[in-house]
């Protein structure tokens, strides 16, 4: 079987990834400090291995955080788009923020988590209307009737 290999980019371009090898336990996650660093409702996030993972452009552009005393999260310095986290207690994988991927994945999450910390307004209604551009309340008046 062909190794997966797959491309990302922060927000603005100036740091772009190579993911070799696969995602393993994706998940998306609720507690506060990942609704924080999201800016969102939860961040959907997996492991990749560490000899997998390369930064192909931007790395002067990353900059990190302290989370916590053995983790730290690369984020970009221009953009602010968050890239991925590493962990001293095991180095050889990387948690990385899967909205940064440009190219489609096979795999797919495997659970929600910290969901008795999700945000008050956030009931993962999955039943919600869905729409390829803006909900139609959004439409503002100069787009009504183009096509």
């Amino acid at each position: 079987m062909p190794e997966s290999i797959y491309t990302g980019s922060c927000q603005c371009g100036a740091v772009r990834v190579e993911v070799r090898g696969g995602i393993d336990s994706i998940i998306h996650c609720h507690c506060s400090r990942c609704r924080k660093a999201s800016g969102s409702a939860y961040a959907t996030n997996g492991f990749v291995r560490a000899e997998g993972f390369r930064i192909v452009q931007g790395a002067e552009q990353l900059r990190s955080y302290a989370s916590a005393t053995d983790r730290l999260r690369y984020f970009c310095g221009v953009c602010g788009s968050p890239i991925y986290s590493s962990n001293t207690v095991d180095p050889t994988r990387y948690r990385l923020r899967l909205g940064l991927l440009d190219s489609p994945i096979s795999e797919r999450p495997i659970a929600h988590t910290f969901v008795s910390s999700r945000a008050e307004w956030d009931d993962l209604d999955a039943a919600l209307p869905c729409y390829d551009g803006y909900e139609p309340s959004r439409i503002q008046p100069h787009q009504a009737g183009a096509s």
